[in-house]
């Protein structure tokens, strides 16, 4: 069943996340701040909005990817925005990554609003939006989860109903903190093999058959040479950049502080992201801080 789709934050992902919907057969109502994004989804056949006000009013769906919890309370609950102007019974789904309590807060007054409402953020990067592979990470009710899953598979390969409102970003931003912490250990263990003398190839061989495997190196392996299809063998070009992983290492954070968890190698994690991106990284690959811990 065809439906009108509003669309609003097409950037990087949320591009062709879009153009998935429009070649599913819906009519998809971009917005975005870049007049050039929103011409390329006319040019997949999508349609651009005159406004947010435009394209919540005529929308029975809209899905938002943006920047920050900020933005997303503004779109979502700011004066001509999305909960002012949506049908009732509209279905919304935000893909951004934000705090866990905007999530909650923007949901419940969407449900207050009569609304139907769930936190989708994903895991897959650009080349998952555009092959739409993506893992969405879903909080929300069942009812409004139920009617997701339809566009969701549009966009995506495995879609995860992790719990009620916020679920979706909590896995999210534990998923990507586990991540970076381990890719720093990855990247820990191949510059000390350089200082000792043990061929890159050679750990590669041992560790991704022994205890040490894990997917930052049998996926994404930091070095050039051992799996041709990571980032470090295009010079740490992105891929995931430093600075989007910051910036959910900071969300973990923020999430600890808050909930009282201990997460001291989280803190760490952050800690030399932060000092990476600092130091010129935050545009190269996540597994680019290899060259930050080897001092080049």
């Amino acid at each position: 069943m065809s439906s009108t789709v509003g669309f609003i934050g097409l950037g990087n992902m949320g591009g062709p996340m879009a153009v998935n919907l429009v070649k599913a057969g819906h009519k998809v109502l971009g917005f975005d701040l870049s007049d050039a994004a929103m011409s390329a989804l006319a040019d997949a056949g999508g349609e651009k909005a005159t406004g947010v006000a435009d394209l919540a009013a005529a929308a029975d769906v809209i899905v938002t990817m943006l920047p920050a919890g900020k933005h997303v309370r503004q779109i979502y609950e700011g004066e001509g925005g999305i909960l002012e102007n949506a049908k009732p019974g509209t279905l919304m789904i935000d893909s951004s990554t934000i705090d866990v309590d905007s999530a909650r807060a923007v949901s419940a007054a969407a449900i207050e609003k009569g609304m139907q409402m769930v936190d989708a953020p994903v895991s897959g990067g650009v080349a998952g939006a555009a092959g739409g592979t993506l893992t969405f990470m879903v909080g929300g009710p069942d009812e409004a989860f139920g009617l997701a899953k339809h566009y969701l598979d549009i966009m995506g390969k495995t879609i995860v109903h992790a719990g009620g409102a916020g679920t979706g970003q909590a896995a999210k931003i534990c998923n990507n903190m586990l991540l970076g912490i381990s890719m720093v250990g990855v990247c820990e263990a191949f510059v000390l093999a350089e200082r000792l003398g043990l061929d890159a190839q050679k750990l590669f061989d041992i560790s991704s058959t022994a205890s040490g495997q894990c997917w930052s190196l049998t996926s994404y392996c930091p070095v050039p040479g051992p799996l041709p299809s990571s980032p470090a063998n295009r010079d740490y070009q992105p891929g995931f950049a430093a600075a989007m992983m910051l910036k959910d290492l900071k969300l973990a954070q923020e999430a600890a502080n808050s909930s009282g968890a201990a997460t001291p190698l989280g803190a760490e994690a952050e800690s030399l992201y932060t000092l990476f991106c600092n130091s010129g990284g935050e545009s190269q690959d996540f597994s680019g801080i290899i060259k930050f811990l080897r001092g080049s």
